[in-house]
């Protein structure tokens, strides 16, 4: 573990200007890059202490807003500690923002996020990795898939709707991603029910793509996420081990 150094920046984008944090280990050396994709509540302070562990364990990573074009983060209040069931109007204005955000706008910011990256002085040459979370879980198939040729790994933790009908569900995109996956599943989550599982594992197979799938037992949609009353311990440590291990084998 080393020391970190954090402090907000701005992305510009073709939309506009993206607000994020970046944190990096404290000796003013270049280190791999990871690209750390929000869950559905944003960048907030539990999002910055887990992107300081990151840092603290050798890499310089970047949060992004992904909800820029509604503004600033953070979007409206939240409180210290996230409770759905306290505030009932919650998803009604967090959904619609989630909603809004387009498979080609994330693409479009996929470039912009990977291009601060590429020309900061605390990272690396070469490619980088991405871990998302919740929606960000998507967010980080899509960008391993639209940018293959710069992500040399991605996870994604307690993700939803990876698979879907739709023509542009995230899974349909495997056949263009170069990079290892892992993924984290939670067994108390209805958006990524066991069917869903395998049709990825399937579409990944059929692409050939390296990857693991696991289902952490006993976990609820959110687990990693101490501010909310999803949190797990056990799934969040074995969750920061397996990121910590495929980012060991991607650099």
């Amino acid at each position: 573990m080393t020391d970190v150094q954090g402090a907000s920046v701005d992305i510009p984008t073709e939309d506009g200007t993206a607000d994020a944090y970046l944190a990096h280990p404290a000796d003013g050396e270049p280190h791999p890059g990871v690209l750390l994709y929000q869950d559905a509540y944003g960048l907030r302070p539990q999002l910055r202490s887990m992107a300081d562990r990151l840092a603290s364990a050798g890499y310089t990573v970047l949060v992004p807003n992904v909800f820029y074009r509604h503004g600033t983060t953070p979007l409206g209040e939240l409180p210290e500690f996230i409770d759905p069931a306290a505030d009932p109007g919650l998803w009604q204005r967090i959904g619609p923002v989630m909603g809004s955000l387009t498979p080609e706008q994330s693409r479009r910011d996929a470039d912009a996020y990977l291009g601060f990256l590429a020309d900061n002085p605390f990272v690396t040459d070469g490619p980088v990795a991405l871990t998302g979370y919740c929606m960000g879980a998507r967010l980080a198939l899509r960008t391993a898939a639209t940018h293959s040729g710069r992500v040399a790994a991605a996870a994604g933790f307690h993700g939803g709707k990876l698979v879907t009908d739709a023509p542009d569900s995230p899974h349909r995109g495997a056949g263009d991603i170069t990079a290892e996956l892992y993924f984290g599943f939670a067994d108390q989550d209805a958006s990524m029910p066991a069917e869903r599982i395998r049709e990825l594992e399937q579409a990944l197979d059929a692409a050939g793509v390296r990857h693991t799938c696991e289902v952490y037992p006993g976990a609820q949609h959110g687990y990693t996420q101490a501010d909310t009353p999803a949190y797990d311990r056990e799934a969040d440590e074995r969750h920061w081990a397996a990121l910590l291990a495929l980012l060991d084998r991607a650099f």
